[in-house]
């Protein structure tokens, strides 16, 4: 069989890679399979919902994928996956990588892994056809560039950090209205850390000299969706007929079958693709200082400024999924 076509969306959370990997899933050829590293807890063993609004139990495509992955242990899979990718173990993973090694060290879950990627690419796309992949994590996507079966191209998605943090501040469901469990919530120190650990870290394993790596900035492609995703496209070697807007910044979209992520990937239909620039009043002069510190190096090298930019634009993107009002079940999570 032909090298399955994977293009991994790299970087941090809350950088807009749900809405990027939507919009790819759109275009014919393309499966916007979500974030494939959660496959195994959140969809197997928690069962929460698919793109396509089943739960995973129940989706079509995700029964005949698990078929052929009955001899897998998905607790197991879940938990050694965790401690594999495990921030601590960065060092290692780019010494590993420098020295010509397999940047993750091997083990027989991946035989697994490989075999997941090959039965989503024969039950959901055509010959040649390409496997989104949007879990982001840099330590994950060099492991899956590892395995045999996989031809693995890297979009590197960077967004401001000053907007992820405040992003990352905003109380959302893990999966839409009906969830009781709410998302992470990380100081914006933290949130601001693991963007320049994770960004950093995904110039290092791949970087510009990669013919298989492409960065994209979020608000470039806000600011010309189809100019963007013709070139993401491109850069994985298709040439869609056409692209899914029907406005400059409307896009058309249908259901996927997406497992896990931002519950922004249950959306359909005509979906506004605008800045959402609400951070640039919304976060404090202390928090915006403090991102702004704790990433400055990188900033200037992802085209970002160290001042605040004024607002240009109204707040027009439609929220995904709600903030939820403050309760005593969820006040400790601030």
């Amino acid at each position: 069989m032909s090298p399955v076509r994977v293009l991994y969306l790299a970087g941090s959370g809350r950088s807009g890679s749900t809405l990027v990997t939507t919009v790819l899933g759109q275009l014919p050829g393309f499966f916007a399979a979500g974030e494939l590293r959660y496959l195994w807890r959140r969809g197997i063993l928690e069962n929460r919902p698919c793109g396509c609004g089943s739960p995973l139990a129940d989706c079509p495509l995700w029964t005949r994928v698990r078929a052929d992955l009955t001899d897998a242990d998905p607790t197991g899979i879940a938990a050694r996956l965790a401690e594999r990718l495990r921030l601590r173990g960065l060092p290692t993973l780019l010494r590993r990588r420098r020295r010509g090694q397999p940047p993750v060290a091997g083990h027989p879950d991946d035989n697994h892994l490989a075999r997941l990627y090959a039965s989503i690419a024969a039950h959901a796309l055509p010959e040649g056809g390409v496997i989104v992949d949007s879990s982001k994590l840099p330590p994950y996507g060099a492991l899956l560039g590892s395995l045999p079966g996989i031809d693995l191209y890297v979009l590197h998605v960077v967004r401001d950090p000053r907007a992820t943090a405040y992003s990352w501040r905003r109380r959302r469901r893990l999966d839409g209205r009906a969830d009781d469990q709410l998302m992470s919530r990380p100081p914006v120190g933290k949130a601001a850390l693991l963007w320049l650990v994770w960004n950093t870290a995904t110039v290092r394993l791949w970087g510009d000299r990669d013919d298989r790596y492409l960065r994209v900035r979020y608000e470039d492609f806000v600011a010309d969706p189809a100019g963007i995703t013709a070139r993401i496209a491109g850069f994985v070697g298709a040439t869609p007929d056409e692209l899914p807007f029907p406005t400059p910044h409307t896009a058309r979209l249908t259901p996927t079958h997406s497992v896990a992520g931002n519950p922004a990937r249950h959306r359909t239909g005509l979906v506004d693709v605008v800045a959402d620039t609400e951070w640039l009043t919304g976060l404090s002069t202390r928090a915006y200082a403090v991102v702004t510190g704790l990433t400055s190096l990188a900033l200037s090298r992802f085209g970002y400024p160290l001042r605040r930019p004024a607002v240009t634009t109204s707040v027009a993107t439609s929220r995904p999924d709600p903030v939820v009002p403050s309760s005593p079940a969820t006040r400790q999570e601030g």
